[in-house]
């Protein structure tokens, strides 16, 4: 399974803050069984542009890198970004170097307010011009929008992420299960920024998944991933 959506590179975002934690992070991931891993820093177009967040990106990876001694030991890494919506993304050129190495997938984060017909349409254009979107965490915002804002959201040419804390949490447990046996997720992820409050959990969620929905569930998004996610990553 891969952990699609992760803050484990070092002093780029609000994630890792050191080499050491990102070892220690890899060496969750690894412990958990989780067989490929997406690098995904946050992209805000207010404060970066694609050039410069390439650059820092690729640093932190390679300190990373130099750091593991054995880099055969760890999961295979894909290098992607967690990109924020902006006015204007849906005519933006630049986006495809933000996305997921070797796919069309770009892992967007939707703003957190109830969104416009205009942000919707911006997101709507996106696959116009060969571009996936996969909405991150949608389960962040239920609440925040109306049931139909989130139906139509839902209904657009756009693949959904959520978090293994959406199946974890006793509160959501039983929405993300009923969510994921209906097919509206396709790729899931822990969003892990650290080893203390955000550690990595996709274990534990796949787990609770197989438990309670068996593993015909696991194996229909191993196959989406087959389907979009070709290679191994650059270890």
């Amino acid at each position: 399974m891969t952990d699609f959506h992760s803050h484990f590179l070092p002093g780029i975002d609000d994630g890792s803050d050191s080499v050491e934690t990102s070892l220690a992070m890899l060496e969750a991931w690894r412990r958990q069984g989780i067989e490929r891993l997406c690098a995904t820093p946050h992209f805000y177009a207010d404060r970066n542009t694609p050039e410069r967040f390439l650059r820092r990106r690729a640093a932190a990876f390679q300190s990373v890198l130099e750091a593991m001694g054995s880099p055969e030991a760890y999961p295979p890494i894909l290098l992607g970004a967690e990109v924020r919506f902006f006015d204007g993304i849906g005519a933006s050129r630049e986006l495809p170097q933000l996305c997921l190495q070797g796919t069309n997938l770009l892992l967007l984060e939707m703003p957190f307010t109830r969104w416009s017909d205009r942000m919707l349409g911006e997101v709507a254009e996106l696959p116009h011009r060969g571009i996936q979107p996969v909405a991150a965490h949608i389960e962040r915002y239920l609440d925040l929008n109306p049931k139909k804002t989130i139906e139509r959201f839902m209904s657009m040419d756009i693949l959904i992420q959520c978090n293994a804390e959406f199946f974890l949490s006793r509160r959501t447990a039983r929405k993300a299960l009923r969510m994921l046996k209906e097919e509206r997720i396709h790729f899931l992820g822990s969003d892990a920024h650290n080893m203390s409050s955000r550690a990595p959990d996709l274990g534990p969620a796949l787990e609770l998944i197989e438990r309670k929905l068996g593993a015909y569930a696991i194996d229909r998004l191993l196959e989406l991933e087959e389907l979009l996610i070709p290679g191994e990553g650059s270890l």
